[in-house]
């Protein structure tokens, strides 16, 4: 099954390596290098709006930080 997150983007479900709401996690540095280093190495795929949460997947040896508008609790009931 595959996971909207806006912007006419899915991800599979089964490459979900967690879901994090940025501004509860943004305030962690450890989060902040994460998210820097991501984008550092092109693995940042960002979204037209002001992200609100952050999707983190690992498939096919590739690890992706989708950026979306939707928040963490959305995402979280369309899992459901």
């Amino acid at each position: 099954m595959y996971l909207s997150i806006g912007n006419d983007m899915a991800v599979r479900e089964r490459g979900i390596v967690g879901i994090f709401d940025l501004d509860n996690t943004s305030t962690s540095k450890r989060t902040r290098e994460f998210l820097a280093a991501a984008e550092k190495d092109g693995q940042v795929v960002p979204c037209d709006d002001l992200p609100k949460s952050f999707i983190v997947t690992a498939e096919y040896g590739m690890d992706r930080v989708y950026l979306t508008s939707l928040s963490s609790s959305t995402l979280e009931k369309r899992l459901k």
